[in-house]
């Protein structure tokens, strides 16, 4: 017997029996004071002194356990065995490595050039065990983003433009990788207002201006930054916003600022904006995960 629970625990002959003294007096334990707590409780009748017992106990085994097993140097065996106990009962819910479940916020992002911002995003989450990249989105064959996506192993999906404006082509697929969040980090076309209604403020997307200004069909990359300069604007930065049915508009979430120097040219500029959506981007995704929107 001994040889079983030494193969199944895979501990060693010293560790077996701490363990096995863990178990024994964390048991007696459990008893004692089980009893000492219905003994207060005075309770006459024996079938609910018994019930009652029986929940208590239960309720105190695992805590006595877990305590007896500190000066033994059992406690982590213990606590990995009760969490595995728990799951087997129903109690608890362990995930395939044997932790502790928990919710996982799924992302998608959707992106149609180099892909700098959803490389920034996902080395921000990487080694999450709370957050996800499940899907890269593209809309331009060749594109950057999907270099980054088989590099770092996430499923990536290259989209054909009627069957996106149709709207409901692609919520199948987002739902089929259980996406919680959309990031939309330098995607060019306008979200269908079939998606935009199947993922209500849960899409996201940086705008590289201070909107209101500067924002609309037609303003994006170089062409905002070329206004700006035309313009002699003192400042541009960058606004993380919800995605609606109109480009642009959706409620704003966050905003930064750079100044635009006298001598500033569209690339120059766009360089600076640039450095504010890699610092903050990855940021603001981070928080929004961690609230009840998503």
């Amino acid at each position: 017997m001994f040889d079983r629970l030494q193969k199944k625990w895979k501990v060693k002959g010293f560790q077996l029996a701490l363990i096995l003294c863990t178990f024994a007096l964390g048991g007696s334990a459990t008893g004692w004071v089980g009893k000492k707590i219905m003994n207060l409780l005075a309770i006459e009748q024996d079938w609910l002194w018994a019930i009652l017992y029986i929940i208590l106990i239960t309720i105190l085994w695992p805590m006595m356990v877990l305590l007896i097993s500190i000066p033994f140097g059992q406690f982590r065996f213990f606590s990995v065995y009760i969490k595995k106990l728990g799951s087997k009962m129903g109690i608890i819910k362990l995930n395939p490595e044997g932790n502790l479940s928990h919710k996982i916020t799924h992302i998608a992002i959707f992106a149609s050039g180099a892909g700098s911002n959803a490389q920034k995003i996902i080395a921000h989450f990487a080694g999450s065990r709370s957050v996800k990249i499940s899907l890269i989105v593209c809309n331009k064959p060749g594109a950057g983003i999907l270099q980054i996506a088989e590099k770092e192993g996430i499923p990536a999906l290259l989209i054909e433009k009627d069957a996106f404006f149709r709207g409901s082509s692609l919520i199948p697929e987002l739902q089929a990788a259980s996406i919680d969040l959309i990031v939309l980090a330098g995607f060019l076309w306008k979200i269908p207002p079939a998606l935009i209604k199947a993922f209500p403020r849960k899409i996201v997307n940086i705008h590289p201006a201070l909107l209101p200004a500067y924002g609309g069909k037609g303003m994006y990359g170089r062409f905002v930054h070329q206004a700006v300069v035309d313009n002699k604007e003192k400042e541009s930065g960058i606004t993380i916003h919800y995605v609606d049915e109109l480009y642009d508009h959706g409620q704003i979430i966050f905003q930064a600022r750079c100044p635009v120097l006298p001598d500033d040219t569209a690339e120059t500029l766009a360089a600076r904006v640039l450095q504010l959506e890699h610092r903050h981007f990855p940021l603001v995704v981070d928080e929004l995960t961690r609230q009840n929107t998503v």
